[in-house]
């Protein structure tokens, strides 16, 4: 009668086991296999055995047996688990390297001690099935939008309750904007899924850029179909988002299909990202019309592109007034721009870009002249005092006998002290000096001497300088060279007539003449 019992309550067992296998959608033998372990837990605590313990449960006669294991070695090296040959003989007289010895334990009397250690192994035996089946299940679907309604907040995170499971929403992957309550729908792509043991296992994110695709596919036929394709999307989370998509067939707009009749379907999308401004491109391969269209609504100027380096980088020109419309928001436009085409971009009004040729222009200009006129001048330096206008040979000569030879000294002198030399009239001492003085002035302005001096026309912002207004800046200096030459020739032709009529006038009375000195 006992025996009886004893059958009936193990059938009863396999009977359990295989219903709760069916409930929890776990393969029966996996738990056939997790009641062994735990009996042979069991019976290595209960025996206070070292050894390696077996165990297996016989569902036809409903009892378990348990055993413990020796492995045959050549060499021991864990004496616990393993025997020699010599040593497995007493038990096993044909003992080989390799044999394993089952040696047989009783199972009886381990109850209470039994019935503990496999309710422990079976929960945990359930809890790493139904997280594999659930990562076996969502694993494949990375990349897909859910929706679920908000369980519980945990340290910033969102639990999102899916139905049969629950998934996370880390504080990283939340736009910063939205604020969600217990109990309402949420909708997110996933991005991840996980084995740890800790934890939902599926991560959802509001911020991916796959949740903008992913939406605009729900909402527009044509990308479902695959006749209108997304190139690429990029967001900066709950403020602005850019798409650029393109059609395969000729007859339909892209752009007309993402937006729908009066907005309606991006207007669906952006009531689901809370507000979430988005630019719809129409995707070029062209790198300067895709550029231009990336930053819209500025628009722009002029597009050039450099290529070098990792990735190109293009160097856009806008108006004035369209300079901080093509930036954007703390850059976010440009950066968004950058990032939908993959290229470095720096944004640049036109009136930076028409000063900066002006500054270009005027150091290669001044560059130039400096190489040509040679080192800079200095107070010091020696002077050919033939070049003074209106100072012949032989009156360079005689300032050069007289210590005039600097441009110091000729600062230094006087009218009375330059007159004192034959050649040299009042006229002629003036000439010298104020072009002693002008030629000091240029020296101490870093003004290039031997060259063109001009200065670029003024810039009224509209527009870069053009050639026109180059050459006809160039023209106005060349214009007033030619004049300061035409007045130093004018000069030297007056003191020669005054030298042939014999009014220069001497150190003395101011009648006496070149030949009267001599």
């Amino acid at each position: 009668m006992g025996m009886a019992q004893a059958q009936t309550v193990d059938i009863n067992l396999g009977e359990v086991l295989r219903q709760v296998a069916r409930e929890k959608e776990i393969d029966y033998e996996r738990w056939v296999l997790a009641l062994e372990d735990a009996m042979a837990s069991a019976a290595k605590k209960q025996h206070r055995i070292k050894e390696p313990v077996r165990a297996h449960w016989n569902g036809d006669t409903g009892k378990f047996e348990a055993w413990i294991v020796k492995k045959v070695v050549e060499v021991v090296e864990d004496p616990a688990a393993e025997w020699t040959v010599e040593e497995a003989q007493p038990t096993k007289p044909d003992a080989a390297v390799g044999d394993e010895i089952l040696i047989p334990i009783s199972t009886e009397g381990l109850g209470r001690i039994a019935a503990q250690s496999a309710k422990q192994v079976l929960y945990q035996r359930v809890r790493e099935a139904e997280r594999e089946k659930v990562y076996n299940e969502y694993i494949d679907r990375v990349g897909e939008v859910v929706n679920g309604t908000v369980k519980r907040f945990e340290r910033g995170d969102i639990i999102v309750d899916l139905g049969r499971t629950e998934a996370i929403v880390p504080r990283a992957e939340q736009a910063r904007h939205e604020r969600y309550t217990q109990g309402e729908r949420i909708r997110g792509v996933i991005v991840d899924v996980h084995k740890q043991p800790k934890g939902p296992q599926i991560v959802l994110s509001r911020t991916d850029p796959r949740l903008l695709v992913k939406l605009f596919e729900m909402e527009v036929p044509e990308i479902y179909d695959g006749t209108v394709v997304i190139k690429a999307a990029v967001r900066a989370p709950g403020e602005r988002a850019k798409v650029a998509v393109y059609s395969r067939e000729r007859d339909v707009d892209p752009v007309g299909a993402c937006v729908g009749m009066k907005g309606s379907r991006v207007q669906a999308i952006i009531r689901e990202l809370r507000g979430e401004k988005i630019d719809i491109i129409e995707y070029s391969d062209d790198l300067v019309t895709f550029a231009q269209s990336s930053l819209a609504p500025a628009k722009i100027t002029r597009v050039s592109v450099h290529h070098g380096g990792d990735r190109p980088h293009l160097d856009v020109i806008v108006e004035d007034e369209q300079l901080s419309l093509a930036i954007g928001k703390r850059g976010q436009n440009v950066r968004l721009a950058a990032e939908l085409i993959g290229c470095r971009i720096d944004i640049k009004s036109e009136t930076d870009v028409k000063d900066e040729v002006a500054d270009a222009l005027a150091r290669m200009l001044q560059g130039a002249f400096a190489q040509e006129a040679g080192p800079a001048p200095s107070l010091t330096d020696e002077l050919d005092l033939s070049t003074i206008p209106g100072v012949g040979q032989k009156t360079a000569a005689e300032l050069a006998e007289a210590g005039f030879d600097k441009l110091q000294t000729l600062l230094d002198a006087s009218l009375e002290d330059l007159q004192r030399l034959d050649g040299v009239g009042p006229k002629t001492a003036q000439a010298i000096v104020n072009w002693a003085q002008e030629r000091a002035a240029r020296i101490e302005s870093g003004a290039p001497e031997g060259g063109v001096e001009f200065q670029l026309p003024p810039t009224d912002g509209a527009a870069t300088m053009n050639d026109q207004d180059f050459f006809a800046a160039l023209s106005k200096a060349l214009g007033e060279s030619e004049q300061q030459s035409r007045q130093a020739d004018e000069l030297a032709q007056e003191a020669e007539a005054d030298r042939a009529n014999g009014e220069v006038a001497g150190p003395g009375d101011g009648t006496s003449s070149d030949e009267g000195r001599s």
